[in-house]
C-alpha cells in the first residue's frame, strides 16, 4: 500500500511550499507577465511614453527576415547541444562506470565543469580557439587548418556548441551515472551468461532502461540550449559574424537592450517562452511514448 503523509495542519502544507511558490512568482511569473504586457506596447528606450499597438510588434516581428534566420540557427544549435551533450555524456558514464581504481578523482573531474559559468566556459574556449595564440587554433594551423571563427560562419557556430556542450556535459554525466548505477548486475550477468556481447547488451538491456534519464536529459538539455547558453554566445562570438550565431535568446537581449526597441523584444521573449512550452509538451506528448518506465 501507497504509504501518505498526513498533516495535523491544513496549512502546514501551504507553509512548507510558501518560499517555493514565492521564488516562483517573484522570478517567472512576474517577469512572465511583464513580458506579455510590454509585447502589446510600443514604448522608448527610457519608459517616458508608451502606446498600445496590440499585435503591432509580433506583425513586424514575423516579417523580419533576420528574426525568422535566427529559427534556424536556434533550431540547429539546440539539435547539436542536445545531441552532441548527451551522446558524449552517456559514453563517459559508461567508461566511468567501469572504472575500479581512482574511480571517485576520475568521476569529481567529470563533474567540476558544472561548477564553472556559462561566461567564463564561453571566454574559456573563446581564448583556446583564439588564432594564432589559442592552444586549441596553434595545434590546428599546425595541421593545416586554417581556424577563424571571426569570419567563418561554421567555426563560430562550432566554437560556441563546443563551450555549451563542455559546460552541460556534467549534469548529464551526473544522471546517466545515477542511472548505470541503478541497474541490477544480475540482469547484464544473466545477459552475458546467454552469450550476449558488450554491445548488443549495452543496446538492448542497458540503454532501454535509460531511456526515462534519457528522455528527461533531452528535455533539459533543449530548454539549456534555448535560454542558458545567451552568456556563452555574448562572451565568444556576440552572434557574429554579422547575425550567424544570434541564437534567440540573444536576440532578445541585443533587440532590447542594443537596439532599444522595448516592445520588439518583449514580443522575442514572449514568443520565445511559448515555444519552449511547446517543445516540452511535443517531447511529453510524442517522444515520453518511447520510453521504458
Amino acid at each position: 500500500m501507497e504509504k501518505r503523509v498526513r498533516f495535523k495542519s491544513a496549512w502546514l502544507p501551504w507553509l512548507l511550499i510558501a518560499p517555493q511558490m514565492v521564488i516562483v512568482l517573484v522570478f517567472f511569473f512576474w517577469p512572465a507577465g511583464q513580458a506579455l504586457y510590454q509585447s502589446v506596447l510600443q514604448e522608448d528606450a527610457f519608459g517616458t511614453s508608451r502606446e498600445f499597438v496590440g499585435l503591432a510588434n509580433f506583425e513586424r516581428l514575423f516579417g523580419d527576415p533576420g528574426y525568422i534566420q535566427s529559427f534556424k540557427i536556434t533550431a540547429l544549435f539546440s539539435a547539436l547541444v542536445a545531441v552532441i551533450g548527451i551522446g558524449v555524456a552517456l559514453l563517459l558514464a559508461v567508461m566511468a562506470n567501469r572504472v575500479v581504481r581512482g574511480a571517485t578523482a576520475y568521476k569529481t573531474l567529470l563533474i567540476w565543469p558544472y561548477a564553472v559559468a556559462p561566461v567564463v566556459a564561453g571566454v574559456l574556449w573563446l581564448m583556446m580557439f583564439a588564432s594564432p595564440w589559442g592552444v586549441v587554433a596553434y595545434a590546428l594551423q599546425a595541421l593545416g587548418f586554417q581556424w577563424n571563427h571571426l569570419l567563418n560562419a561554421n567555426h563560430a557556430m562550432a566554437l560556441i556548441v563546443i563551450a555549451a556542450v563542455w559546460k552541460q556535459i556534467s549534469y548529464n554525466f551526473l544522471f546517466f551515472l545515477a542511472g548505470l548505477q541503478s541497474i541490477p548486475n544480475a540482469v547484464i550477468e544473466a545477459a552475458t551468461i546467454d552469450g550476449a556481447s558488450p554491445w548488443r547488451r549495452f543496446w538492448t538491456i542497458v540503454f532501454p532502461l535509460l531511456s526515462p534519464t534519457t528522455f528527461f536529459l533531452l528535455v533539459m538539455n533543449v530548454i539549456y540550449a534555448f535560454f542558458d547558453t545567451f552568456a556563452i554566445v555574448d562572451a565568444a562570438t556576440h552572434g557574429g559574424p554579422g547575425k550567424e550565431t544570434a541564437i534567440l535568446v540573444y536576440k532578445v537581449y541585443y533587440d532590447g537592450f542594443k537596439a532599444l526597441d522595448m516592445g520588439g523584444s518583449a514580443a522575442q521573449s514572449v514568443v520565445l517562452m511559448a515555444i519552449v512550452i511547446l517543445l516540452t509538451v511535443f517531447q511529453f506528448r510524442f517522444v515520453e511514448k518511447k520510453v521504458q518506465y
